[in-house]
């Protein structure tokens, strides 16, 4: 039994290893270089917040910081500005499009 479990370690290995796994379309520093584009214009802003729960709203990419971007609502609705980490743009948890 032990033998077996090995052997079917080692063809899992080996079949792992012939099958690319899916590689990302974009990266970090591909996501902060758009965001940096987009500074001080207007963008859409779409965010998912679960469970089916999307907020979209448009204001003014207003700061770029290493870790994170911040965005200027225009709607009164909002109290200050919203910070979203690159990472959210790249999981697709927050979509920006410039207006």
């Amino acid at each position: 039994m032990q033998k077996e479990s090995a052997n079917l370690r080692i063809i899992f290995l080996l079949l792992a290893n012939t099958y690319n796994m899916i590689k990302p379309k974009k990266n970090i520093s591909d996501v902060k270089r758009m965001v940096r584009a987009c500074e001080s214009q207007r963008v859409n802003v779409c965010v998912n917040l679960g469970r089916n729960k999307i907020q979209t709203f448009s204001g003014v990419l207003s700061g770029v910081y290493p870790a994170l971007f911040t965005v200027l609502p225009d709607e009164e609705g909002f109290l200050g500005k919203t910070a979203y980490s690159y990472s959210d743009v790249l999981c697709g948890n927050v979509k920006i499009k410039p207006m």
